[in-house]
């Protein structure tokens, strides 16, 4: 707990956290003014013709569930990008600033060091989505109100969906901390987690989009092989025809995350820091 409290003080006493805090809330603006106006549109009825075969997808996205999961959890895109690049700084900043060999002179047990970041970059990241989900919580049944579906504060589908998308944010800090051990570069680590996130989310939903039109609907289940469509999919109020299911994408970021840790836990124990 000594180690982990003091990472806490680290992050406390540097700029970082109150920052990146700044650039969530427009980015939290612009995410909840976006899914306002999508959920306006589907409640709307004015969707023009829709092809048979993504009819029942449709009627999943337009469900009362699911529009008042995607409210409650808005700002999910940015909010994971933002505490992946917290997960990073919390290991690089070490090396930017050159304290990594004190820090490793002071607390010799490496594998103690690395999950006491892992814990505090987690805690950091709890902290985001517990800001996020009350901004939410304050807005998001003025939002469902207006396009008259109502708050939906006591649907269980509605928590379950605010509880996972906690999760999904503190394994993407995980993500953050295992990518900031294999590069040890601040600007390099931070530059390709955003390529990776950015990139990667665009291009997967892209290039899945064209496959499942010329080889089918069971293309869609890919999807899971991507972090981040991962964790866009436990979010859902609802489960969606031709999507994998909510947990399946749950169990395969953890797989990520796992994995991310423990590379992150034997890479800093033998590597040399000097």
């Amino acid at each position: 707990m000594n180690l982990v409290r003091s990472e806490l003080l680290k992050i406390r006493t540097t700029n970082t956290w109150w920052i990146f805090g700044l650039i969530t809330l427009p980015l939290w603006a612009l995410a909840l003014l976006f899914n306002w106006l999508q959920a306006e549109t589907l409640t709307s009825g004015n969707m023009g013709d829709v092809p048979a075969d993504q009819a029942d997808q449709l009627e999943a996205v337009r469900s009362a569930a699911s529009l008042a999961a995607n409210i409650y959890t808005n700002g999910q895109f940015f909010g994971l990008l933002i505490v992946m690049l917290l997960g990073i700084v919390v290991v690089t900043s070490e090396f930017f600033h050159q304290t990594v060999t004190t820090t490793f002179l002071t607390a010799p047990h490496r594998t103690a060091v690395m999950l006491a970041k892992l814990a505090a970059a987690g805690v950091l990241a709890l902290f985001f989505w517990l800001g996020t989900t009350l901004l939410n919580l304050v807005f998001g049944p003025l939002i469902l109100n207006a396009v008259d579906v109502g708050a939906h504060l006591d649907s269980g589908a509605v928590w379950r969906a605010v509880a996972l998308n906690g999760l999904a944010y503190l394994l993407w800090s995980v993500l953050g901390v295992g990518i900031g051990v294999l590069i040890r570069s601040q600007i390099g680590a931070t530059v390709t987690g955003i390529l990776l996130y950015l990139g990667g989310t665009i291009g997967a939903a892209i290039a899945i989009g064209l496959l499942a039109q010329k080889f089918g609907d069971w293309i869609n289940k890919l999807q899971l092989l991507v972090p981040s469509l991962a964790s866009s999919l436990m979010v859902s109020g609802t489960e969606i025809p031709g999507n994998p299911p909510r947990w399946a994408g749950a169990a395969v970021l953890i797989g990520y995350a796992v994995v991310a840790g423990v590379i992150g836990v034997l890479t800093i124990r033998r590597r040399d820091i000097s």
